[in-house]
């Protein structure tokens, strides 16, 4: 199934290459930066699952669809996609006051109706609200046996790290931080390396193609895919595919 979001960094166009090198044998999974999550709802349902994010907007959402589901819908039926009301919900969503229901109600609209899902400017884009909710209780059911944390990637590491864990991991990609929400400085890419080098589980991981990327994990397999631009009336043909990398510590 797809995700209910878009989000910065999405692997929509990338989640069957990632799920098809999974390894046969693990019993738990974590998606250390969830972000919408395409991974985990493409993948079949396996043993313990655990969602990870560290923005606390996006955790309340994932939050509140899976255990008051009936409530945000009772929320979202009042609100309308028009420019007069993303505004107010951007000025609004952090208000000290709201409910948490509330807050993932303003949160969720934001992302749907604004410009690339980027929670900037208003999108101008036909939605029904409607069609909008009525998926959310595919997503509430897909949601019910997944652990949901709000923690960073190396707390989470150490909570869950064991030799039946597999962890999917995509991070900020390297040179392009400013793009997410979330701060990722050159140290934090450093740090993260240098955990999955001592974890006892498996891990797979996915960048975007560098050399400097490629430097930190050269001693793991490394392999080199290409998916469509997401933008791809933009550019000249040669440019119309993007690069990224899967990296894992098994075969």
């Amino acid at each position: 199934m797809n995700s209910f979001l878009s989000w910065v960094g999405g692997k929509n166009y990338l989640k069957k290459e990632i799920v098809k090198r999974f390894p046969k044998e693990y019993d738990k999974y974590i998606e250390v930066f969830g972000g919408a999550a395409w991974v985990l709802f493409y993948k079949d349902k396996r043993g313990y699952e655990v969602y990870n994010d560290l923005n606390s907007d996006l955790v309340n959402l994932f939050k509140c669809v899976k255990f008051h589901l009936p409530e945000l819908k009772r929320e979202l039926s009042g609100i309308l996609n028009s420019r007069q009301l993303f505004n107010e919900m951007k000025e609004s969503c952090n208000f000290i006051g709201l409910t948490d229901i509330q807050r993932a109600a303003r949160f969720f609209m934001i992302i749907k109706t604004s410009y690339g899902s980027k929670g900037q400017h208003f999108g101008c884009v036909k939605k029904d609200i409607n069609i909008m909710i009525d998926y959310l209780y595919r997503i509430q059911e897909r949601l019910s046996n997944v652990i949901i944390e709000n923690m960073r990637f190396e707390k989470i590491i150490e909570r869950y790290d064991k030799k039946n864990v597999l962890f999917y991991l995509d991070p900020p990609y390297y040179g392009t931080e400013k793009y997410y929400q979330v701060q990722f400085s050159k140290e934090e890419h450093i740090k993260l390396a240098e955990i999955l080098k001592n974890i006892e589980g498996k891990f797979i991981l996915s960048y975007n193609e560098c050399d400097y990327v490629r430097g930190l994990y050269s001693e793991f397999n490394i392999e080199s895919v290409q998916r469509l631009n997401n933008l791809t009336a933009r550019y000249e043909k040669d440019d119309r595919r993007y690069r990224e990398l899967i990296i894992r510590n098994y075969k």
